[in-house]
């Protein structure tokens, strides 16, 4: 996983998995089912599919959510799992109740954290500090406290940890 080659969208569902089995150690089925299959064929639907700025940004990941949600729904039924725990899964994936449902909650935090792990590093070479903090403020605005706790003990740069110091104190 960490450090090991491995197709991009595989890893970040398991990398996924781990953080919510660290947020959430009860987690339940659908929630780590949701995990697991929350990018499931994100290549399907490119970003330069829907046009630049912030509308296309979030119509595009709506249409996400809506592939990932029904192509794991319908692998669940195929694997003969109940209607009610599909509705679920599929309710997790597409963030409904994010802020008020626990398990919705850790997977954002979860998506969060993933992307502080995995991303934030070259997002910081590409982007201005004032850019920056910008993103890392509306990244841990989406994140529960425990989500925020994780972030201060993952491992990074110089430039990272100060820009999320700023971002909390915000």
């Amino acid at each position: 996983m960490r450090g090991e080659e491995r197709p991009k969208e595989l890893a970040h569902a398991e990398l996924v998995t781990g953080w919510v089995r660290r947020l959430r150690p009860d987690a339940s089925e659908e929630l780590l089912l949701a995990a697991r299959a929350h990018h499931v064929r994100r290549w399907e639907i490119p970003r330069d599919s829907y046009p630049d700025g912030r509308s296309g940004y979030l119509r595009w990941r709506r249409a996400l959510h809506d592939l990932h949600a029904r192509v794991a729904g319908d692998a669940l039924a195929g694997a003969g799992y109940e209607p009610d725990l599909i509705e679920r899964v599929q309710a997790i994936i597409r963030k409904r109740g994010l802020g008020k449902d626990p398990e919705v909650q850790a997977l954002e935090d979860a998506l969060c954290l993933v992307f502080l792990e995995t991303q934030f590093d070259a997002l910081a070479d590409r982007l201005d500090t004032e850019k920056m903090d910008d993103v890392v403020r509306k990244t841990l605005v989406k994140m529960s406290d425990a989500g925020k706790a994780l972030a201060l003990t993952l491992e990074l740069g110089e430039d990272e940890r100060a820009a999320l110091a700023r971002a909390l104190r915000t």
